[in-house]
């Protein structure tokens, strides 16, 4: 599908998200639309499959100039998008969520054997019958791609399609990509991971504060397109590693067995102490997330006694594990860190405040300093869902105490821009030097090698423990990911 954009342009209320973009993109292309969190590409794509009217400017495919209005309109004319956050049914099976949307001209295939053909085809794992709500947010992603190719769309917009998959499955991913493209297929791919973009792209398009600052024709190096978005090379930072053994000790895991019906692990026990970071290595659904949320007490223990400082909070909720220092930060961000409809001031009132009257002044003017200070793109008035995915995550981060005892964090730095990655690991770091303990969660291999003092490689709930990762290299963990 020959695609041509001509003066696109869009604003939420002062914040001008796209500003006259004009581009053209060749059928059987596959383009990467790089930028930093904020720049306007989700909103450009958005734009192109649908989900938002351009304020002005005109879209035209294969020569002819097409108004459409929605995302089912949008598909009508071949364009499907990916979101970053799957935008699905949680009631619904994965077989209802397939076949929704879809028309009997679509259906050439019975539903089942579509999704169990493109399911194969792409190496995922999508029982038919498991509800949605059952899901890792990698496999809605998943069976969401699917959907789409199902429906038959000729240009597919991918939102950072390689969060929480394996690399086999990346590299599976890849390789129909690149087959789809040698169809004809257009394929649009949004993302943070240079390394992808790289190896899959035949060019690139960069865009800043909203403009088309340049393009690209691939091959080219990682620092090039670094200096694209952000008109300097950004180094990565990468911290300095001590020994922990004399250091006080926040957290006490002892004997803990954790289950989810799915799921068995441990018995297991582990000291963290404060200033140490501890990675979480594995694929979605091997035991990360339950060994983080029962260190929140968001999940039982089947056995064992998880100790903070010398307190024992068994059995005490949430909050007050919260209370004791011990904060959580969850990978799906609006369906469990942020609500949808909150403006960002109303986000700082629900942690800071504990009294029944909300002193707005106070909250506003503390919002307004968080938000400079994370340098979010953003008003404190400003809707939570109309920021871009990065600066979401900037709230989050702005939203955890400046003195935690313990961080839990699902994927911190997930979806943001090498720039804001570096800035949020600056932030993190500084409680750290303060005392903080880190445990997180992380699908990029690089970063938890770079940052870990420790590392707990995941494995269908079998859990192995990495003393010193300083010597590792990606491709030993991922095997190790993988249960070599």
């Amino acid at each position: 599908m020959h695609i041509e954009l001509r003066h696109i342009s869009k604003t939420f209320g002062a914040v001008r998200a796209n500003r006259d973009i004009t581009h053209t993109i060749e059928s059987g292309r596959i383009v990467g639309i790089l930028g930093e969190n904020g720049a306007g590409k989700s909103t450009l794509m958005k734009i192109l499959s649908g989900y938002q009217p351009a304020d002005s400017g005109e879209i035209w495919l294969d020569g002819t100039h097409v108004d459409y209005h929605g995302p089912q309109a949008a598909l009508a004319h071949g364009i499907g998008m990916l979101q970053q956050d799957p935008l699905d049914v949680g009631a619904f099976t994965v077989i209802e969520n397939f076949m929704y949307g879809q028309t009997t001209a679509a259906a050439q295939k019975a539903p089942l054997q579509q999704l169990t053909d493109l399911s194969r085809q792409f190496g995922f794992s999508l029982p038919p019958e498991t509800s949605v709500s059952d899901l890792s947010i990698a496999q809605r992603q998943q069976m969401e791609m699917v959907r789409l190719l199902a429906l038959g769309v000729r240009t597919l917009i991918l939102d950072e399609p390689t969060t929480g998959i394996s690399g086999d499955q990346k590299d599976m991913l890849f390789a129909t990509l690149r087959r789809l493209a040698q169809e004809n297929v257009t394929i649009l791919l949004v993302s943070h991971k240079l390394e992808d973009v790289l190896s899959l792209c035949h060019e690139v398009m960069v865009l800043r504060a909203g403009q088309l600052v340049g393009t690209k024709t691939l091959p080219a190096t990682r620092d090039e397109l670094v200096t694209l978005m952000f008109g300097q090379a950004t180094p990565s930072i990468e911290r300095e590693r001590h020994s922990f053994e004399q250091a006080p000790r926040v957290m006490q895991m002892d004997k803990i067995v954790l289950g989810d019906g799915r799921l068995q692990m441990g018995p297991f026990s582990l000291d963290i102490r404060a200033g140490e970071v501890i990675g979480l290595a594995g694929l979605d659904g091997s035991g990360q997330e339950l060994l983080l949320r029962a260190a929140a007490a968001l999940v039982p223990l089947k056995g064992g006694r998880i100790h903070v400082g010398t307190a024992d909070l068994q059995g005490q909720p949430h909050h007050v594990w919260r209370q004791n220092g011990v904060v959580f930060g969850a990978a799906g961000r609006i369906e469990e860190g942020l609500i949808a409809g909150l403006t960002l001031v109303e986000h700082f009132a629900l942690v800071r405040d504990s009294h029944w009257r909300i002193g707005w002044d106070a909250v506003r003017s503390w919002a307004a300093d968080r938000l400079t200070h994370y340098q979010v793109k953003g008003r404190p008035e400003s809707d939570i869902a109309h920021l871009s995915g990065g600066n979401q995550q900037r709230v989050l981060m702005a939203m955890l105490p400046d003195a935690p005892q313990v961080m839990l964090l699902e994927h911190p730095t997930r979806g943001l821009d090498v720039d804001s990655a570096a800035w949020i690991w600056a932030q993190l770091q500084a409680r750290l030097a303060q005392g903080a303990a880190l445990v997180f969660s992380s699908a990029e291999l690089d970063e938890l090698i770079a940052y870990s003092d420790r590392i707990i490689v995941c494995y269908a709930g079998h859990l192995r423990l990495v003393d010193d990762p300083s010597h590792m290299t990606v491709d030993h963990l991922g095997r190790m990911i993988g249960g070599v």
